[in-house]
């Protein structure tokens, strides 16, 4: 890990004497590698792993030189500068191809500009090396939901109207995305429910693909995930 420079910190837990350490952290078998970046796991990885695989995981985290063009293209976007952002970030891609953030910062410019489909299709061409990554998957998925609930034309309408008199299921689609992207959880759950009770299969399985990726935002513990996950699994079978 000396090739590192400083950028990593290794720390070794004997996973016998700390229990309080591995039940608080979710250690169940060893060896167990938690890789966190900004105080949070950020990947887990269970069993020996190959050298090489090791190396790939943590490069994708780790801070590279191309990431300090990330904050003074930023620095010209807020200068009103965008075109020249934008091209900043590209050529540094060019030059360093494996880091994650880079693309992901040219989604975050994009988002900002709700510019939605054109962040979904900049994601779709991502090798897969960079998609795998976790925070360019957390932020494609939110893309998604963006890109959903963009397209409702009368919100206060679309909210007004009743799951229990029509089957419009693409109205019921953007008030589940709508509710989501303002992390209204409680009512994203309820309507993703309520489109499966008309259709599971609506629109590419969306309710039940939907339904897994906020569990895995926000984690088995949470109470709406140990409320939904039964009604997942009766969905599911």
């Amino acid at each position: 890990m000396h090739d590192y420079k400083g950028r990593l910190l290794l720390i070794n837990i004997d996973a016998d004497s700390e229990l309080k350490i591995t039940r608080e952290i979710g250690i169940s078998s060893v060896p167990t590698l938690k890789l966190y970046r900004n105080s949070e796991i950020v990947e887990s990885r269970h069993g020996y792993q190959p050298e090489q695989d090791l190396v790939e995981l943590v490069d994708q985290y780790i801070a590279r030189d191309s990431d300090q063009i990330i904050a003074l293209a930023i620095e010209e976007y807020g200068k009103g500068n965008q075109n020249n952002a934008y091209d900043m970030i590209t050529q540094e891609i060019l030059k360093d191809p494996d880091n994650p953030r880079l693309p992901l910062a040219i989604g975050k410019l994009l988002k900002y500009e709700r510019r939605f489909q054109e962040a979904l299709t900049l994601f779709d061409s991502l090798p897969a090396n960079i998609i795998k990554n976790s925070d360019v998957t957390r932020f494609k998925q939110e893309l998604d939901f963006f890109a959903i609930a963009n397209e409702i034309t009368d919100l206060d309408a679309l909210l007004a109207q009743s799951d229990n008199v029509d089957d419009d299921l693409a109205a019921m689609q953007q008030r589940a995305a709508f509710f989501i992207v303002n992390q209204d959880y409680e009512k994203s759950f309820k309507q993703l429910q309520k489109i499966m009770d008309k259709d599971k299969y609506f629109t590419d399985d969306f309710a039940r693909r939907s339904m897994l990726t906020l569990i895995a935002w926000l984690g088995v513990e949470h109470p709406l995930v140990k409320q939904y996950k039964p009604v997942l699994r009766r969905y599911t079978h």
